[in-house]
């Protein structure tokens, strides 16, 4: 169902520029308000990154699982200033229960108290613990996958980089939902999602500049490529890709291009664009076309990459 006239004036109307972060913070928790819980069961457990214990929530997809079910290994969004594993609770419970996955939510540190690369760090120690069977569950690492949307799909990107990089252990495959993987949402910005949809579709690019100003420790992390993972210029020996982008989204164009760069350094990847949908659409109901076609593409890809 394409957007019509009416909806485009509503949109416009609550697309402002500016956060708050306390407001926002509240704004995001209504989403953890949710009277059907479509899950059996959860697990609370704890990994250390150095010093600090890092909260992660386990979903199972039933009351009994095999040994051997596949894990996703989940980064919520939030513009890596808002939202928590409690917001995200009916996103990962429906994504355990849609692919029959165990469902791994990382609670990492928010920005701006804590900004880069400590968000970042608590996902590395979390996937690095995880890979090499450093957790509560016996996991096979091949059999796991990250994923993420929006900052979350961020921080899988740079932790698949990092992962390369460091060598320790080795991703098979990533899920990138709408991912910021850029670090110019300015009026100069090369991408023209962030021009043609930086205004009126809620998210906006002056909340994208906002984001990562809080997410920035100083000017420099932003031309580092865990914060940014477009400005790395070596895309090779990384995971099997999945990059789902919203048709009406200013961070459209950066997930395609992502897609592109890695596909051209020899990686598998698809890139499928979610016509008509926008920014978030992902936390809406299972009824929602988008969110339908959205798991019809990720189980896809999972029959043939898992």
């Amino acid at each position: 169902m394409a957007i019509n006239h009416s909806m485009k004036k509503i949109l416009k109307a609550l697309s402002f520029d500016g956060i708050e972060v306390e407001a926002a913070r509240h704004l995001a928790s209504l989403k953890a308000i949710d009277p059907m819980k479509i899950f059996h069961k959860t697990i609370d457990y704890k990994i250390y990154n150095g010093d600090y214990e890092v909260p992660v929530r386990i979903y199972l997809p039933r009351e009994k699982v095999p040994e051997d079910l596949p894990v996703f290994l989940f980064f919520h969004g939030g513009g890596w200033v808002t939202d928590c594993i409690d917001n995200y609770e009916r996103i990962c419970a429906r994504l355990a229960s849609a692919t029959e996955h165990i469902v791994v939510s990382v609670e990492y540190r928010l920005a701006p108290e804590h900004p880069f690369p400590t968000g970042f760090m608590d996902c590395y120690a979390v996937a690095k613990a995880i890979y090499t069977n450093r957790f509560i569950l016996n996991v096979n690492p091949q059999r796991i996958t990250l994923i993420g949307d929006s900052a979350g799909g961020n921080l899988a990107a740079a932790v698949s980089l990092k992962a390369r990089d460091d060598g320790i252990f080795k991703p098979q495959r990533q899920i990138l939902i709408y991912p910021a993987v850029n670090n110019d949402y300015s009026e100069t910005s090369r991408f023209q999602s962030v021009k043609d949809c930086g205004s009126d579709y809620l998210l906006t690019a002056g909340k994208m500049r906002d984001y990562i100003d809080f997410y920035a420790s100083r000017e420099e992390d932003k031309k580092n490529k865990y914060f940014a993972p477009l400005v790395e210029t070596d895309y090779r020996n990384q995971p099997d890709t999945l990059i789902l982008t919203a048709e009406f989204d200013p961070l459209r164009d950066e997930g395609e291009e992502y897609g592109k760069r890695l596909k051209e350094a020899g990686n598998y990847v698809e890139v499928h664009r979610i016509k008509d949908a926008l920014h978030g659409y992902f936390a809406l109901g299972i009824r929602y076309f988008h969110v339908q076609e959205s798991f019809e593409l990720i189980n896809q890809f999972l029959s043939r990459r898992e």
